[in-house]
């Protein structure tokens, strides 16, 4: 993988709802109406416009990806996107990449330029981090090689364990 590519990557621990960014991408569930993990506290950060908007969106199909307001979060945007609940096929990882892709799809049609990830499916969907964030990295690191409109990506992790691999994968991309 290209160096320049990681130019505009940044691994962060923290809160996604805090971030200064143009859009946080939300991992939703189908019905976009919040729920737990980074959902509800994306929901509960951004206030109840944020639902009411929602609700007039009539949901989201797994891998699509939909655009919100911000309404109270920092970010001016929220990409919600659906992931996969894991179940070891090779669909789940084309599933996954496509939400990546679609929510940086969106985010340049929308003229985003900065853009905050959670892992995406690594919650309560059960997908395993590792895999995930190879996943993550890698759509995010080929769509910026198309388009560089997106200046900045951040893959913001809530746990430190989930930071280390995100941190550990990228490293070893660059001691071949």
């Amino acid at each position: 993988m290209e160096k320049e590519c990681f130019d505009g990557i940044e691994v962060m621990q923290g809160d996604i709802t805090k971030l200064k960014v143009d859009a946080i991408v939300n991992a939703a569930n189908n019905s976009l109406l919040g729920g737990g993990g980074v959902d509800g506290a994306i929901h509960r950060a951004a206030g109840p416009e944020l639902l009411a908007e929602c609700r007039k969106i009539g949901g989201c199909p797994t891998g699509q990806a939909r655009i919100t307001k911000g309404y109270n979060l920092s970010a001016k945007w929220v990409i919600h996107t659906v992931g996969p609940v894991y179940s070891g096929k090779p669909d789940d990882a084309k599933l996954l990449s496509l939400c990546y892709q679609n929510s940086l799809e969106l985010a340049v049609d929308n003229k985003i330029g900065s853009i905050a990830f959670p892992a995406i499916s690594c919650g309560v969907y059960g997908y395993p981090i590792n895999k995930a964030c190879k996943i993550a990295v890698d759509t995010t690191c080929n769509f910026l090689k198309q388009d560089r409109f997106i200046n900045k990506v951040i893959f913001i992790l809530f746990s430190s364990e989930n930071y280390n691999v995100y941190e550990d994968y990228i490293k070893s991309l660059f001691k071949n």
